[in-house]
């Protein structure tokens, strides 16, 4: 840290005191690059400024909630409206109905909802509602994808014991003949297949959904009588207007989504098909905060922007500027430089860097130059964003790269990410 983080550090000194670890969860920068601010003051649009007052444009989006603009006005009108009338009662409010009634006008497969806080949340509802249904066990997800940070399905192992990952088997995201083993490998106990809707692990190139492979997991579950699940809630209305597995003409039973549902309010849904539904109402979840009114309000507005915008064209054409002007220019500095997944959802990996010191340079050198980029996490566009962002960006990109090819031969190895190539990942 430098001295102009010095706001930052001191938070930080004050936190190693009162928080475990000094962060925790996946907004902690212990793997990030060591200039990169832990603490921030505020957002407006598609900008973001960290303690010390220093603005960025933020192609991270809070990890995906900010799908229309940090602090936009219609979305906080409807919260703070709503706030003022009561957000927490002891029990809900007719939004919690109308919010129901709207997203199964919005997603095709769904017939009805309900409502939590977290991905996490709506992940679990997930898994418990198809054992319900089926009255078995196992759930059967591809290696590597996350669904959330719950003992059964978090990416890491402190403090979790067998029998919470108990009754689970794996399969490579995309290849069919992996998935149809797991499948018969679970036999008559298969209770439900997990899929994102495209691959996006961290580390790792992302990758669309084979048609094949989403077609067959659909076709595995009606013969079985398992319950398919897309977890929508990193993707979801990011690259579609309904699930994104619609795109391919496949429908799951379930889905969960979260995020950029009520554009950055905390609220989390399970959707289901009415196959679904005598289970989803047998079983027994709650939470304190769950029925809250304020998120629900901002819901609406946000499902209407959804609805009556072009936000999802308009995001795709930045997406595909900025994927060309950042190809350009990195073939131009002469690096093999991977763009993967959807445009609105992009990650950046180089070639030839199992540490990741190239990333981690390039990054640094875009935050310095006031562009916030992650080196291995999937990245977000918002609808905030204009062309004249974009083009900042990949002026930003330009100087960048230019900087990483004047200290390539000299980086050293990226010792916090040494697990990366030692295979204990």
């Amino acid at each position: 840290m430098t001295a102009s983080n010095s706001q930052d550090r001191v938070l930080r000194e004050r936190a190693q005191a009162v928080i475990p670890g000094g962060m925790y969860g996946h907004q902690s920068v212990a793997l990030l690059p060591d200039d990169y601010p832990q603490f921030f003051e505020r957002g407006e649009g598609a900008y973001l400024w960290d303690a010390d007052g220093r603005r960025y444009l933020d192609l991270m989006c809070a990890y995906g909630p900010n799908l229309f603009g940090y602090a936009h006005p219609e979305v906080d009108a409807a919260y703070v409206r709503r706030l003022g009338l009561g957000d927490t009662l002891t029990g809900p409010t007719a939004l919690m109905v109308e919010l129901a009634e709207a997203l199964v006008g919005t997603v095709g497969h769904a017939d009805w909802a309900m409502f939590c806080k977290n991905g996490t949340d709506a992940t679990s509802m997930a898994l418990v509602v198809s054992r319900a249904h089926t009255r078995r066990k196992t759930v059967v997800r591809a290696k590597g994808a996350y669904h959330g940070a719950a003992a059964w399905c978090t990416p890491r192992p402190a403090g979790v014991i067998d029998s919470d990952r108990a009754h689970q088997l794996f399969y490579d995201y995309n290849d069919v003949a992996s998935l149809e083993a797991a499948v018969a490998q679970a036999g008559d106990d298969l209770a439900c297949v997990f899929a994102a809707p495209f691959r996006h692990d961290a580390f790792i190139d992302q990758a669309e959904p084979d048609p094949a492979y989403a077609r067959r997991a659909r076709e595995l579950c009606d013969a079985t009588g398992a319950l398919l699940v897309v977890d929508e809630v990193r993707a979801g209305f990011r690259i579609a207007r309904d699930c994104s597995w619609s795109r391919i003409g496949v429908e799951p039973d379930l889905s969960t989504w979260g995020k950029c549902l009520a554009n950055g309010h905390a609220i989390s849904a399970l959707l289901g098909s009415d196959k679904a539904r005598a289970a989803a109402a047998a079983i027994y979840v709650t939470g304190s905060f769950w029925y809250e009114a304020a998120p629900m309000a901002a819901g609406l507005e946000t499902l209407r922007l959804i609805r009556e915008t072009d936000y999802l064209e308009r995001m795709t054409r930045l997406g595909e500027r900025l994927r060309a002007g950042l190809s350009e220019r990195a073939r131009g500095a002469g690096f093999g430089f991977r763009q993967t997944g959807p445009v609105t959802m992009p990650l950046f990996l180089f070639d030839d860097d199992p540490d990741l010191r190239k990333g981690f340079c390039f990054a640094s050198e875009m935050l310095a130059r006031g562009v916030y980029v992650h080196p291995w996490h999937n990245m977000f566009l918002c609808a905030a964003m204009t062309e004249a962002d974009i083009d900042a960006a990949l002026d930003a990109a330009e100087g960048a790269f230019g900087a990483l090819k004047r200290q390539a031969g000299g980086l050293p190895p990226v010792e916090k990410l040494a697990f990366l190539s030692s295979g204990a990942r």
